[in-house]
């Protein structure tokens, strides 16, 4: 009989005492005490198990759970006699900041104070003994939201060295989802206020607090050194490319496979392996998101889980602000070809709005490309570098940027399927009619940069649109794209697919389409001279020859040359 299944459950002790679902990775606590290490900061991709790790630390060390060994009873950790009399022996502080996520710095710095504010009252028990001076219990008292910078700077590590005091033993400190607070404040533009903050917090945490015995940080991305980090030289960083844990966090191939049989589900483990496998952490490979597959363990059904748990806000910012060539490369990621890119584990957000190498980091950290391959090229300047191969980590991950894609156009998503329905019906004037509509309510949204461009600006758009076709008419089209040239010389090719997945054959309905998109340059007159040149471009390369290649006659083959200036579109067919 399996175990009952839960959903949402991120505290150890509940599952265990419900006897809910759970693979046992106790093994964690005995490999991280054995290394040693003062800090630990840990990062993996969100919903893989790091909430419901620390607490499980939470519980076999805090002295508060000292009467709960039975918690641990029948797992790994408690085989050995040495773990079975550490469990319950030290004191414990432990905090998240995953719900750190407002509008504003003030709202985010009294959400940060307020977490404060609630472990010291679980603490409380301290005032009403002798162990602290009238200064200190003044101090203990003061800790509150509105609390001043330098006051919360010091809290955890005053709160540390009263703690240790009263039991005689260093603390352990816990902090789960450190970098929340930052990803919300690049999201929401107050990231230098939020980082000045945390880096002061941090310092005195981890770094100067003498009663600190160890400490364990998880988050999704280890963030640079320069922006939070800068005084703490003592932290182990283990990240997805790290051998430390590679197997604690996410469920491996056996895991599942084991839990699939044990549910009466064992021939779905293909269908269920193209959708959640496919991360790797050190070398291990072969590791499967955890949270989609006690769901599916739970429903049966193969859905976006893990991609719908989160609202995704800052990887559609960065896919939405990136520039051309950003957006080029998820056209080759859609296709399910790969991206190559020198990558540094150091996610720098401030960065992330104008370095494309931050943008490939920060999506490996978070799960949603995987290495392929690793290539190491000498460099022009000598030695060598690292160049990683990246693709989508499966199916779902796939799934989730065609829904981020297909939302971009929200706004005027009718309309938009207005003019996909005009072009399938070769509409000339009802395509030129929703193309503007189109771009007059897009052509912003698609340069809210930091540092927006004029002259970027219907380059975005365009790349943007070229994904959204890419979307909307994959199951009817194979979208291909020349840009040897850039924006200037760039054309769109649709070739219609048969409807066994391959190319259409001449009986077929769909006419093959090619598009040529030009900016009206100063010598051309209007916007119908620069269709003109547009469409001269596609008959002068010559681009219907791999289309007539394939037996696609050339009366099947539809020309359009589209023409931009400012916001204004005109689309004419040769």
């Amino acid at each position: 009989m399996p175990q009952t299944v839960s959903i949402g459950y991120q505290d150890f002790e509940t599952i265990r005492k419900n006897n809910y679902f759970y693979i046992d990775k106790t093994r964690f606590i005995r490999e991280w005490w054995e290394r040693g290490d003062s800090v630990t900061l840990i990062t993996r991709p969100r919903r893989f198990g790091k909430t419901l790790t620390l607490s499980m630390v939470e519980k076999f060390f805090s002295v508060s759970c000292a009467s709960q060994g039975e918690l641990f009873e029948g797992l790994s950790v408690w085989e050995e006699e040495k773990y079975r009399k550490l469990q319950g022996t030290w004191p414990v502080i432990a905090l998240s900041f995953a719900d750190v996520k407002e509008v504003t710095f003030e709202q985010a710095r009294k959400a940060i104070c307020r977490i404060i504010k609630g472990v010291y009252n679980k603490c409380d028990f301290l005032l009403e003994t002798d162990l602290l001076n009238e200064n200190e219990k003044n101090d203990f008292r003061k800790i509150a939201v509105d609390m001043e910078d330098n006051a919360a700077s010091v809290s955890l590590k005053a709160l540390s060295d009263y703690l240790c005091r009263y039991y005689g033993k260093k603390v352990i400190i816990l902090l789960d989802e450190y970098d929340t607070p930052v990803q919300e404040a690049y999201v929401k533009d107050y990231w230098e206020e939020m980082t000045a903050f945390i880096r002061s917090l941090f310092n005195a945490t981890f770094k100067t607090n003498a009663c600190l015995e160890r400490g364990i940080m998880s988050g999704i991305t280890r963030i640079s050194k320069e922006s939070v980090f800068s005084d703490l030289n003592n932290l182990k960083v283990v990240t997805t490319t790290s051998e430390e844990y590679a197997d604690i966090f996410g469920f491996t191939e056996d895991e599942v496979f084991q839990a699939l049989e044990a549910f009466g589900l064992s021939g779905q483990k293909e269908k269920v392996k193209s959708w959640y496998d496919g991360f790797s952490f050190g070398s291990i490979m072969e590791i499967y998101n955890p949270w989609s597959i006690i769901n599916y363990l739970d429903t049966g059904k193969l859905e976006a889980y893990w991609a719908n748990s989160s609202s995704n806000a800052l990887v559609r910012k960065l896919i939405q602000e990136g520039n051309k060539e950003v957006k080029q490369e998820f056209e080759k990621l859609l296709k399910g070809e790969s991206v190559y890119a020198e990558l540094d584990e150091q996610v720098v957000y401030d960065q992330l709005d104008h370095d494309e190498q931050a943008i490939w980091s920060f999506l490996l950290a978070g799960g949603y490309l995987k290495v392929r391959g690793l290539e190491t090229p000498e460099s022009e300047f000598g030695g060598w570098t690292r160049v990683y191969e990246l693709g989508f980590t499966n199916f779902e991950v796939r799934l989730m940027f065609r829904n981020i894609i297909h939302k971009w156009f929200g706004r005027a998503s009718s309309v938009y399927n207005d003019f996909i329905k005009a072009l399938l019906m070769d509409d000339l004037e009802a395509m030129n009619v929703y193309m503007n509509e189109v771009a007059m309510a897009t052509f912003s949204y698609f340069d809210t940069g930091r540092n927006p461009s004029g002259k970027e600006e219907p380059e975005r758009f365009y790349h943007g649109f070229v994904l959204g076709l890419m979307v909307e008419l994959s199951d009817r089209y194979i979208l291909t794209s020349n840009r040897e040239s850039g924006f200037g010389r760039y054309d769109v090719m649709l070739e219609p697919r048969k409807r066994d997945g391959g190319i259409r054959n001449s009986c077929d309905a769909d006419d093959a389409v090619i598009m040529e998109f030009k900016v009206r340059n100063e010598e051309e007159k209007d916007l119908s001279d620069t269709v003109k040149a547009a469409l001269k471009q596609i008959e002068k390369k010559n681009y219907e020859a791999a289309l007539t290649a394939r037996g696609v006659p050339g009366e099947r083959i539809r020309k359009y040359g589209f023409a931009f200036c400012g916001k204004t579109v005109l689309i004419g067919r040769g």
